[in-house]
Protein backbone atom coordinates (compact mmCIF):
# COMPACT_ATOMS: atom_id res chain seq x y z
CA UNK A 1 0.00 0.00 0.00
CA UNK A 2 3.10 2.23 0.91
CA UNK A 3 4.53 1.92 -3.08
CA UNK A 4 1.46 3.45 -4.36
CA UNK A 5 1.22 6.57 -2.39
CA UNK A 6 4.73 7.31 -2.78
CA UNK A 7 4.15 6.88 -6.83
CA UNK A 8 1.48 9.53 -6.40
CA UNK A 9 3.70 11.73 -4.94
CA UNK A 10 6.14 11.66 -7.45
CA UNK A 11 4.20 13.25 -10.11
CA UNK A 12 4.03 16.32 -8.13
CA UNK A 13 7.55 16.66 -7.33
CA UNK A 14 8.88 16.04 -10.84
CA UNK A 15 6.25 18.49 -12.77
CA UNK A 16 7.98 21.15 -10.19
CA UNK A 17 11.82 20.89 -11.46
CA UNK A 18 10.36 21.64 -15.19
CA UNK A 19 13.45 22.07 -17.76
CA UNK A 20 12.31 25.92 -17.85
CA UNK A 21 12.80 25.92 -13.67
CA UNK A 22 16.27 24.05 -14.44
CA UNK A 23 17.13 26.65 -17.63
CA UNK A 24 16.70 29.97 -14.98
CA UNK A 25 18.44 28.36 -12.04
CA UNK A 26 21.51 27.35 -13.92
CA UNK A 27 21.65 31.34 -15.81
CA UNK A 28 21.37 32.42 -12.73
CA UNK A 29 23.79 30.60 -10.67
CA UNK A 30 26.55 30.96 -13.68
CA UNK A 31 25.55 34.93 -13.50
CA UNK A 32 26.19 34.88 -9.45
CA UNK A 33 29.71 32.95 -10.43
CA UNK A 34 30.68 35.37 -12.98
CA UNK A 35 29.75 38.45 -10.52
CA UNK A 36 31.60 37.02 -7.54
CA UNK A 37 35.35 35.92 -9.42
CA UNK A 38 34.52 39.71 -10.99
CA UNK A 39 34.49 41.03 -7.94
CA UNK A 40 37.25 38.78 -6.03
CA UNK A 41 39.82 39.25 -9.28
CA UNK A 42 39.05 43.30 -8.93
CA UNK A 43 37.50 43.38 -12.80
CA UNK A 44 36.35 47.17 -13.41
CA UNK A 45 32.82 47.86 -13.21
CA UNK A 46 32.59 48.47 -16.94
CA UNK A 47 33.36 44.94 -17.87
CA UNK A 48 30.92 43.30 -14.90
CA UNK A 49 27.51 44.87 -16.23
CA UNK A 50 27.91 44.20 -20.20
CA UNK A 51 28.76 40.53 -19.10
CA UNK A 52 26.07 40.69 -16.83
CA UNK A 53 23.28 41.83 -19.39
CA UNK A 54 24.27 39.86 -21.83
CA UNK A 55 23.77 36.65 -18.93
CA UNK A 56 20.34 38.14 -19.26
CA UNK A 57 19.77 38.61 -22.51
CA UNK A 58 20.92 35.30 -23.26
CA UNK A 59 18.33 33.69 -21.00
CA UNK A 60 15.43 35.45 -21.95
CA UNK A 61 16.58 34.58 -25.72
CA UNK A 62 16.64 30.54 -24.69
CA UNK A 63 13.09 31.25 -23.21
CA UNK A 64 11.52 32.43 -25.61
CA UNK A 65 13.09 30.19 -28.60
CA UNK A 66 11.67 27.55 -26.26
CA UNK A 67 7.94 29.00 -26.63
CA UNK A 68 8.04 29.26 -30.15
CA UNK A 69 9.40 25.51 -30.62
CA UNK A 70 6.26 24.63 -28.01
CA UNK A 71 3.95 26.59 -29.88
CA UNK A 72 5.11 24.79 -33.36
CA UNK A 73 5.23 21.42 -31.73
CA UNK A 74 1.51 22.02 -30.64
CA UNK A 75 0.30 23.68 -33.86
CA UNK A 76 2.09 20.46 -35.85
CA UNK A 77 0.25 17.66 -32.97
CA UNK A 78 -3.12 19.44 -33.45
CA UNK A 79 -2.85 19.13 -37.48
CA UNK A 80 -1.81 15.62 -37.14
CA UNK A 81 -4.87 15.03 -34.65
CA UNK A 82 -7.41 17.13 -36.82
CA UNK A 83 -6.16 16.47 -40.39
CA UNK A 84 -9.07 18.21 -42.04
CA UNK A 85 -8.12 21.58 -39.78
CA UNK A 86 -7.87 24.78 -42.08
CA UNK A 87 -4.64 26.68 -42.22
CA UNK A 88 -6.13 29.95 -41.99
CA UNK A 89 -3.03 31.40 -43.25
CA UNK A 90 -3.73 30.11 -46.51
CA UNK A 91 -6.51 27.99 -47.11
CA UNK A 92 -9.17 30.29 -45.50
CA UNK A 93 -8.13 32.86 -47.77
CA UNK A 94 -8.42 30.74 -51.32
CA UNK A 95 -11.72 29.55 -49.91
CA UNK A 96 -12.70 33.01 -49.31
CA UNK A 97 -11.53 34.86 -52.86
CA UNK A 98 -12.79 31.45 -54.80
CA UNK A 99 -16.08 32.16 -53.04
CA UNK A 100 -16.47 35.76 -53.87
CA UNK A 101 -19.47 36.69 -56.52
CA UNK A 102 -16.89 39.62 -57.72
CA UNK A 103 -14.39 38.34 -60.23
CA UNK A 104 -10.81 38.71 -58.98
CA UNK A 105 -7.68 38.74 -61.36
CA UNK A 106 -3.92 39.95 -61.06
CA UNK A 107 -1.23 40.11 -63.63
CA UNK A 108 2.29 40.40 -63.92
CA UNK A 109 3.85 43.44 -65.92
CA UNK A 110 4.17 40.85 -68.85
CA UNK A 111 0.55 41.02 -68.85
CA UNK A 112 0.09 37.50 -68.16
CA UNK A 113 -2.38 35.91 -66.03
CA UNK A 114 -0.84 35.33 -62.15
CA UNK A 115 -3.73 34.81 -60.29
CA UNK A 116 -7.68 34.24 -60.57
CA UNK A 117 -10.87 33.39 -58.82
CA UNK A 118 -13.43 31.11 -59.46
CA UNK A 119 -15.99 33.82 -60.73
CA UNK A 120 -13.17 35.09 -62.94
CA UNK A 121 -12.50 31.86 -64.71
CA UNK A 122 -15.90 31.67 -65.44
CA UNK A 123 -16.13 34.90 -66.74
CA UNK A 124 -13.28 34.76 -69.37
CA UNK A 125 -13.31 31.23 -69.94
CA UNK A 126 -16.28 29.34 -68.93
CA UNK A 127 -14.75 27.69 -65.83
CA UNK A 128 -13.42 24.77 -68.11
CA UNK A 129 -9.78 25.34 -67.20
CA UNK A 130 -7.09 27.54 -66.03
CA UNK A 131 -6.37 30.68 -66.95
CA UNK A 132 -3.02 31.31 -64.91
CA UNK A 133 0.27 32.18 -66.35
CA UNK A 134 -1.63 32.54 -70.35
CA UNK A 135 -1.51 36.09 -72.11
CA UNK A 136 -4.93 38.23 -71.16
CA UNK A 137 -5.43 38.70 -75.33
CA UNK A 138 -5.33 35.21 -75.43
CA UNK A 139 -8.31 34.57 -72.92
CA UNK A 140 -10.26 37.95 -73.77
CA UNK A 141 -10.68 39.97 -76.92
CA UNK A 142 -12.90 42.54 -75.53
CA UNK A 143 -10.71 45.89 -75.46
CA UNK A 144 -12.23 47.77 -72.31
CA UNK A 145 -10.58 44.64 -70.47
CA UNK A 146 -6.88 45.15 -72.02
CA UNK A 147 -7.11 48.69 -72.29
CA UNK A 148 -7.87 48.60 -68.56
CA UNK A 149 -5.23 46.58 -67.10
CA UNK A 150 -2.34 48.11 -69.57
CA UNK A 151 -3.08 51.33 -68.07
CA UNK A 152 -2.62 49.86 -64.79
CA UNK A 153 0.57 48.68 -65.21
CA UNK A 154 1.76 51.77 -66.45
CA UNK A 155 0.10 53.25 -63.33
CA UNK A 156 -2.95 54.27 -63.48
CA UNK A 157 -5.96 53.21 -61.95
CA UNK A 158 -9.67 52.67 -63.84
CA UNK A 159 -12.58 52.80 -61.56
CA UNK A 160 -15.81 52.60 -63.31
CA UNK A 161 -15.02 50.60 -66.81
CA UNK A 162 -18.32 48.90 -68.52
CA UNK A 163 -17.99 45.46 -69.47
CA UNK A 164 -20.22 43.39 -71.68
CA UNK A 165 -20.46 39.91 -72.39
CA UNK A 166 -23.07 37.92 -74.56
CA UNK A 167 -21.64 33.96 -73.45
CA UNK A 168 -24.98 32.77 -71.76
CA UNK A 169 -27.23 35.63 -71.86
CA UNK A 170 -25.63 39.48 -71.87
CA UNK A 171 -24.00 40.31 -68.57
CA UNK A 172 -22.65 43.69 -67.39
CA UNK A 173 -19.52 44.11 -65.02
CA UNK A 174 -17.98 47.68 -63.37
CA UNK A 175 -14.30 46.72 -63.55
CA UNK A 176 -11.85 48.20 -61.53
CA UNK A 177 -8.26 48.08 -62.08
CA UNK A 178 -5.74 49.19 -59.75
CA UNK A 179 -1.75 48.75 -60.11
CA UNK A 180 0.24 46.90 -58.32
CA UNK A 181 3.82 48.42 -56.44
CA UNK A 182 6.79 47.02 -56.28
CA UNK A 183 8.89 47.08 -53.31
CA UNK A 184 10.62 50.12 -54.33
CA UNK A 185 7.20 52.26 -54.48
CA UNK A 186 7.61 53.73 -57.79
CA UNK A 187 8.04 51.07 -60.42
CA UNK A 188 4.79 48.32 -61.32
CA UNK A 189 4.77 45.12 -60.66
CA UNK A 190 1.55 43.90 -61.95
CA UNK A 191 -2.14 45.09 -61.64
CA UNK A 192 -5.28 43.65 -59.77
CA UNK A 193 -8.48 43.85 -61.73
CA UNK A 194 -11.78 43.44 -59.71
CA UNK A 195 -15.52 42.61 -61.67
CA UNK A 196 -18.56 43.92 -59.85
CA UNK A 197 -21.77 42.42 -61.95
CA UNK A 198 -24.60 44.72 -62.29
CA UNK A 199 -26.61 43.23 -64.39
CA UNK A 200 -29.68 43.07 -62.26
CA UNK A 201 -28.75 46.93 -61.74
CA UNK A 202 -28.70 48.15 -65.44
CA UNK A 203 -31.48 45.95 -65.63
CA UNK A 204 -33.82 47.91 -63.17
CA UNK A 205 -32.44 50.91 -64.03
CA UNK A 206 -33.79 50.40 -67.76
CA UNK A 207 -36.82 49.46 -66.17
CA UNK A 208 -37.14 52.71 -64.15
CA UNK A 209 -36.51 54.56 -67.38
CA UNK A 210 -39.16 52.96 -69.43
CA UNK A 211 -41.82 53.51 -66.84
CA UNK A 212 -40.81 56.99 -66.36
CA UNK A 213 -40.64 57.55 -69.77
CA UNK A 214 -44.22 55.28 -70.70
CA UNK A 215 -46.11 57.12 -67.54
CA UNK A 216 -44.98 61.08 -68.82
CA UNK A 217 -46.13 60.09 -72.50
CA UNK A 218 -49.44 58.71 -71.23
CA UNK A 219 -49.63 61.60 -68.50
CA UNK A 220 -48.83 64.63 -71.53
CA UNK A 221 -51.26 63.44 -74.30
CA UNK A 222 -54.99 64.00 -71.97
CA UNK A 223 -52.92 67.00 -70.00
CA UNK A 224 -52.06 68.44 -73.57
CA UNK A 225 -56.00 68.00 -74.80
CA UNK A 226 -57.16 69.56 -71.44
CA UNK A 227 -55.00 72.68 -71.79
CA UNK A 228 -55.76 73.18 -75.34
CA UNK A 229 -59.63 73.25 -74.57
CA UNK A 230 -59.10 75.49 -71.59
CA UNK A 231 -57.04 77.84 -73.31
CA UNK A 232 -59.70 77.78 -76.15
CA UNK A 233 -62.80 78.18 -73.72
CA UNK A 234 -60.77 81.56 -72.10
CA UNK A 235 -60.10 82.56 -74.96
CA UNK A 236 -64.16 83.03 -75.80
CA UNK A 237 -65.51 79.51 -77.06
CA UNK A 238 -67.21 79.42 -73.66
CA UNK A 239 -70.03 81.58 -74.94
CA UNK A 240 -70.40 79.36 -78.42
CA UNK A 241 -73.15 77.16 -76.92
CA UNK A 242 -72.54 74.98 -79.81
CA UNK A 243 -69.72 74.08 -79.26
CA UNK A 244 -68.90 74.72 -75.37
CA UNK A 245 -70.22 71.70 -73.67
CA UNK A 246 -68.54 69.45 -76.10
CA UNK A 247 -65.22 70.80 -75.22
CA UNK A 248 -66.34 70.49 -71.35
CA UNK A 249 -66.84 66.80 -72.69
CA UNK A 250 -63.55 66.18 -73.59
CA UNK A 251 -61.93 67.66 -70.54
CA UNK A 252 -63.99 65.59 -68.38
CA UNK A 253 -63.08 62.84 -69.87
CA UNK A 254 -59.16 63.39 -70.46
CA UNK A 255 -59.63 64.12 -66.74
CA UNK A 256 -61.20 60.64 -65.74
CA UNK A 257 -58.49 59.09 -68.12
CA UNK A 258 -55.36 60.36 -65.59
CA UNK A 259 -57.31 59.59 -62.72
CA UNK A 260 -57.64 56.33 -63.97
CA UNK A 261 -54.11 56.08 -65.05
CA UNK A 262 -52.73 57.62 -61.59
CA UNK A 263 -55.05 55.17 -59.52
CA UNK A 264 -53.95 52.35 -61.65
CA UNK A 265 -49.70 53.28 -61.09
CA UNK A 266 -50.56 53.43 -57.36
CA UNK A 267 -52.53 50.13 -57.05
CA UNK A 268 -49.34 48.65 -59.92
CA UNK A 269 -46.61 50.03 -56.68
CA UNK A 270 -48.77 48.95 -54.12
CA UNK A 271 -48.69 45.28 -55.44
CA UNK A 272 -45.75 45.13 -56.89
CA UNK A 273 -43.90 46.45 -53.67
CA UNK A 274 -46.02 44.06 -51.34
CA UNK A 275 -47.71 46.17 -49.83
CA UNK A 276 -51.16 44.47 -51.14
CA UNK A 277 -52.32 41.29 -48.98
CA UNK A 278 -54.55 39.25 -50.11
CA UNK A 279 -57.05 37.30 -47.92
CA UNK A 280 -58.04 34.21 -49.20
CA UNK A 281 -61.37 32.76 -48.84
CA UNK A 282 -63.99 30.61 -50.09
CA UNK A 283 -66.11 32.58 -52.66
CA UNK A 284 -69.12 31.38 -54.74
CA UNK A 285 -67.98 32.30 -58.32
CA UNK A 286 -71.14 32.43 -60.69
CA UNK A 287 -72.72 35.47 -57.89
CA UNK A 288 -69.43 37.01 -58.42
CA UNK A 289 -69.09 37.15 -62.51
CA UNK A 290 -72.51 37.93 -62.73
CA UNK A 291 -72.02 40.89 -60.66
CA UNK A 292 -68.91 41.81 -63.38
CA UNK A 293 -71.38 41.23 -66.40
CA UNK A 294 -73.88 43.47 -65.11
CA UNK A 295 -71.32 46.03 -64.53
CA UNK A 296 -70.14 45.71 -67.97
CA UNK A 297 -73.45 44.76 -69.84
CA UNK A 298 -73.94 48.80 -71.05
CA UNK A 299 -70.59 48.59 -72.72
CA UNK A 300 -71.25 45.78 -74.00
CA UNK A 301 -74.59 46.32 -75.43
CA UNK A 302 -72.98 49.20 -77.30
CA UNK A 303 -70.89 47.13 -79.69
CA UNK A 304 -73.37 44.25 -80.05
CA UNK A 305 -71.41 42.09 -77.90
CA UNK A 306 -72.74 38.89 -76.31
CA UNK A 307 -71.21 38.07 -72.80
CA UNK A 308 -71.70 34.38 -71.53
CA UNK A 309 -71.26 33.48 -68.28
CA UNK A 310 -71.26 29.98 -68.25
CA UNK A 311 -69.85 28.98 -64.49
CA UNK A 312 -71.73 26.28 -62.91
CA UNK A 313 -73.42 27.45 -59.55
CA UNK A 314 -72.04 25.31 -57.19
CA UNK A 315 -68.57 26.37 -58.23
CA UNK A 316 -66.26 27.84 -55.25
CA UNK A 317 -63.01 28.94 -55.69
CA UNK A 318 -60.58 29.89 -52.67
CA UNK A 319 -59.35 33.22 -53.46
CA UNK A 320 -59.62 37.02 -51.94
CA UNK A 321 -63.38 38.31 -53.17
CA UNK A 322 -62.03 41.95 -53.69
CA UNK A 323 -59.07 40.70 -55.76
CA UNK A 324 -60.62 38.27 -58.01
CA UNK A 325 -63.31 40.79 -58.87
CA UNK A 326 -60.94 43.05 -59.90
CA UNK A 327 -59.11 40.31 -61.82
CA UNK A 328 -61.83 39.56 -63.71
CA UNK A 329 -63.68 42.87 -64.28
CA UNK A 330 -60.28 43.66 -66.10
CA UNK A 331 -60.23 40.50 -68.11
CA UNK A 332 -63.98 40.52 -69.26
CA UNK A 333 -63.43 44.05 -70.02
CA UNK A 334 -60.64 44.12 -72.57
CA UNK A 335 -62.46 41.18 -74.14
CA UNK A 336 -65.33 43.72 -74.59
CA UNK A 337 -63.39 46.50 -75.43
CA UNK A 338 -61.08 44.64 -77.96
CA UNK A 339 -63.59 42.27 -79.56
CA UNK A 340 -65.22 42.53 -82.91
CA UNK A 341 -68.71 44.43 -83.17
CA UNK A 342 -71.05 42.15 -82.48
CA UNK A 343 -68.61 39.80 -80.93
CA UNK A 344 -68.62 36.72 -78.35
CA UNK A 345 -67.18 37.06 -74.82
CA UNK A 346 -67.43 33.52 -72.56
CA UNK A 347 -66.57 32.69 -69.12
CA UNK A 348 -65.78 28.81 -67.79
CA UNK A 349 -64.35 27.12 -64.90
CA UNK A 350 -62.28 24.43 -65.34
CA UNK A 351 -61.04 22.28 -62.04
CA UNK A 352 -58.14 20.37 -62.97
CA UNK A 353 -54.45 20.19 -60.87
CA UNK A 354 -56.11 24.32 -59.97
CA UNK A 355 -58.82 26.12 -60.74
CA UNK A 356 -59.14 27.23 -63.48
CA UNK A 357 -60.64 30.85 -64.93
CA UNK A 358 -60.75 31.13 -68.51
CA UNK A 359 -62.01 34.98 -70.44
CA UNK A 360 -62.11 33.94 -73.88
CA UNK A 361 -63.20 35.69 -77.03
CA UNK A 362 -63.84 35.46 -80.70
CA UNK A 363 -62.11 38.99 -81.42
CA UNK A 364 -59.27 39.58 -84.15
CA UNK A 365 -56.89 38.02 -81.91
CA UNK A 366 -53.10 38.98 -81.18
CA UNK A 367 -50.07 38.28 -82.88
CA UNK A 368 -48.07 35.93 -81.58
CA UNK A 369 -44.88 38.65 -81.35
CA UNK A 370 -47.16 40.46 -78.78
CA UNK A 371 -47.89 37.52 -76.56
CA UNK A 372 -44.87 37.58 -74.65
CA UNK A 373 -44.62 40.99 -73.64
CA UNK A 374 -48.70 41.36 -73.13
CA UNK A 375 -48.25 41.24 -69.09
CA UNK A 376 -45.94 44.20 -69.01
CA UNK A 377 -46.36 47.88 -68.07
CA UNK A 378 -47.93 50.00 -70.43
CA UNK A 379 -47.64 47.56 -73.02
CA UNK A 380 -49.69 47.87 -75.78
CA UNK A 381 -50.85 45.93 -78.94
CA UNK A 382 -52.79 48.86 -81.34
CA UNK A 383 -51.97 52.04 -78.55
CA UNK A 384 -54.11 54.43 -80.46
CA UNK A 385 -57.32 52.55 -80.19
CA UNK A 386 -56.18 51.51 -76.33
CA UNK A 387 -56.24 54.88 -75.57
CA UNK A 388 -59.08 55.94 -77.99
CA UNK A 389 -61.53 53.42 -75.79
CA UNK A 390 -59.85 54.79 -72.27
CA UNK A 391 -57.42 51.90 -71.43
CA UNK A 392 -54.17 52.70 -69.22
CA UNK A 393 -51.77 49.92 -70.24
CA UNK A 394 -51.36 48.35 -66.63
CA UNK A 395 -54.54 46.04 -66.18
CA UNK A 396 -53.13 43.06 -67.66
CA UNK A 397 -49.58 43.82 -65.22
CA UNK A 398 -52.33 44.17 -62.29
CA UNK A 399 -54.03 40.54 -63.18
CA UNK A 400 -50.62 39.23 -63.30
CA UNK A 401 -49.35 40.89 -59.85
CA UNK A 402 -52.57 39.77 -58.19
CA UNK A 403 -52.52 36.18 -59.50
CA UNK A 404 -48.67 35.79 -58.49
CA UNK A 405 -50.17 37.13 -55.15
CA UNK A 406 -52.53 34.13 -54.75
CA UNK A 407 -49.87 31.80 -56.01
CA UNK A 408 -51.19 31.25 -59.08
CA UNK A 409 -50.45 32.34 -62.94
CA UNK A 410 -52.07 33.70 -65.74
CA UNK A 411 -51.35 32.82 -69.23
CA UNK A 412 -52.84 33.86 -72.81
CA UNK A 413 -53.36 31.97 -75.79
CA UNK A 414 -54.41 33.76 -79.02
CA UNK A 415 -54.53 33.12 -82.92
CA UNK A 416 -54.59 35.87 -84.65
CA UNK A 417 -58.07 36.59 -86.59
CA UNK A 418 -59.73 34.17 -84.67
CA UNK A 419 -60.03 35.50 -80.57
CA UNK A 420 -57.82 35.23 -77.57
CA UNK A 421 -58.09 33.74 -73.99
CA UNK A 422 -57.09 34.62 -71.30
CA UNK A 423 -57.14 31.62 -67.73
CA UNK A 424 -56.14 32.74 -64.68
CA UNK A 425 -54.81 29.79 -62.44
CA UNK A 426 -55.30 29.01 -58.87
CA UNK A 427 -54.31 26.53 -56.23
CA UNK A 428 -56.80 23.87 -55.31
CA UNK A 429 -57.38 24.48 -51.73
CA UNK A 430 -61.21 23.91 -50.93
CA UNK A 431 -60.53 20.62 -50.22
CA UNK A 432 -58.03 21.64 -47.26
CA UNK A 433 -60.15 24.35 -45.72
CA UNK A 434 -62.66 22.00 -45.32
CA UNK A 435 -60.25 19.78 -43.52
CA UNK A 436 -59.65 23.01 -41.23
CA UNK A 437 -63.77 23.37 -41.02
CA UNK A 438 -64.29 20.37 -40.12
CA UNK A 439 -61.35 20.55 -36.93
CA UNK A 440 -62.92 21.66 -33.46
CA UNK A 441 -60.84 25.20 -33.15
CA UNK A 442 -59.79 25.90 -36.25
CA UNK A 443 -60.61 28.75 -37.78
CA UNK A 444 -61.06 29.48 -41.34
Amino acid sequence: MSVPRREKELPPLTRMIKPRFLLGLSIAAFAALILLVAYLSAFPGWFILPALALLIGLGIGLFVGRKVLAARELRTSDQKQNPGAIDFSYELLDVTVNEMREGLLVIDPEMRVVASNRAARNLLSHGDDSINARPLTEITRNPAIYDAFLDAVRGTERVGVKVETYGQGRRIFDLRVVPLRAGNGHDAAGAVGVFFDVTRLERLELVRQEFLSNVSHELRTPLTAIMALAETLEAGAIDDQEHNRRFLSIIQKNAARMHRLIDDILELSAIEAGNVKVQPEVVQLRPLVEEIVGSLSAAAATRGIEVSDLVEPEVKVFADPHRLLQMLTNLIDNAIKFNRQGGTVSIRYESQTGDRISVEDNGEGIPAHHLDRLFERFYRVDRARSRELGGTGLGLAIVKHLTRAHGGEVKVESRFGEGTKFTVELPRQIERVGELASIPGERQ
